[in-house]
Parts: structure tokens; C-alpha cells; sequence
């Protein structure tokens, strides 16, 4: 196994876990409105953000 898998695979158990540890209820600000949602789903939410966004870069730079 390459070392980027492992370290891929070890940050990837890190935010299973802390998603899973923060269970509470937040407000979250959307411009005008306000939402209170369980802060696991905002933490999912941009947690999948991240990884779209990622990508999207990632093979944008590999078509260079």
C-alpha cells in the first residue's frame, strides 16, 4: 500500500469520526434565511463540498 492511501485512508476515519462525534443541533446563516439542522449533516454537507471541489481542481490541472 502506498503511503498516500494509508494517509487518505487515516483522514478519511478522522472525519467519519468527528461527524460522528458532533451530534448537537445548529443555526446556520444561508444569507436570509436561518436553518437549525443536526451539525453532522453541515459537517457531510461540507465535507462533500470539499472533496466536489477538489476533484473538479485536481483534474483541471491535470488536463494542463
Amino acid at each position: 500500500m502506498r503511503i498516500r492511501t494509508i494517509g487518505f485512508v487515516i483522514l478519511a476515519a478522522l472525519a467519519v469520526w468527528f461527524i460522528a462525534a458532533n451530534t448537537g443541533s445548529v443555526t446556520v446563516r444561508l444569507w436570509i434565511p436561518e436553518v437549525t439542522l443536526p451539525l453532522w449533516i453541515v459537517l457531510t454537507v461540507t465535507l462533500l463540498v470539499g472533496i466536489v471541489l477538489g476533484l473538479l481542481i485536481a483534474r483541471r490541472r491535470a488536463q494542463r
